[in-house]
């Protein structure tokens, strides 16, 4: 049966958003004398949100008044800096376009903040997605199903027709917290094999392979 509903993940699923969160962390590491981190470190540093991202990023140790500072600077900035490299990943927007026209209702769920995701989604994918939800008060981050649930309730969706897709083990999880199927993209930041040493029930390799799997 064909999925009515799609949630997905942003960050490693519909953006390659790794430049820009690696750029905006370092900026911010600088910017309280810390030093800076690799685009791999950045890589597995994100998939919890952005105080995740900021804690995992300043030195161990430091104090959570310092980590709350660095976080501070850290929102506004990559806000502010969020599409200078970042790019859909191959064959997205035309796969997007595509499930629209057959009638299924699009949404992103992210940790990213949600001022972030809105303006990404709008920027990089006008007009394809019915709803687009972060970080933001009264919701718990992922792998709590609230962001889900809430793109959800803005879609008018249930659990029979909806599916999530991400590329995380935090994504398998949310999926499971929310009572969702998971489809596991391989292209994000995050590997096949450590996908499926999560638990993966689904890896999926290509944007056209994904859109056979929601559609048929």
């Amino acid at each position: 049966m064909p999925y009515r509903t799609a949630i997905f993940d942003m960050d490693g699923t519909i953006l390659n958003t790794l430049d820009d969160l690696r750029s905006s962390v370092n900026v911010s590491l600088r910017r309280f004398g810390f030093p800076e981190r690799t685009r791999e470190e950045i890589r597995r540093f994100v998939g919890n949100g952005a105080r995740k991202l900021v804690e995992r990023a300043v030195p161990a140790g430091t104090d959570e008044a310092t980590v709350q500072h660095v976080l501070d600077f850290y929102k506004p900035y990559y806000e502010a800096h969020s599409q200078l490299q970042t790019a859909p990943y191959d064959g997205i927007p035309a796969m997007l376009t595509r499930l629209r026209a057959q009638g299924v209702r699009l949404a992103v769920a992210s940790n990213k903040p949600d001022g972030a995701v809105k303006l990404l989604a709008a920027h990089y994918f006008p007009g394809l997605f019915d709803a687009a939800v972060g970080d933001t008060e009264g919701l718990r981050v992922k792998p709590s199903p609230d962001l889900l649930r809430e793109a959800m309730r803005l879609l008018g969706a249930d659990t029979e027709s909806a599916v999530y897709i991400g590329d995380s083990e935090v994504d398998i999880a949310t999926a499971r917290n929310a009572c969702l199927p998971c489809l596991s993209v391989t292209w994000g930041f995050r590997d096949a094999a450590f996908l499926a040493g999560k638990g993966a029930k689904t890896l999926v390799r290509t944007a056209d392979e994904l859109e056979n799997l929601i559609l048929y």
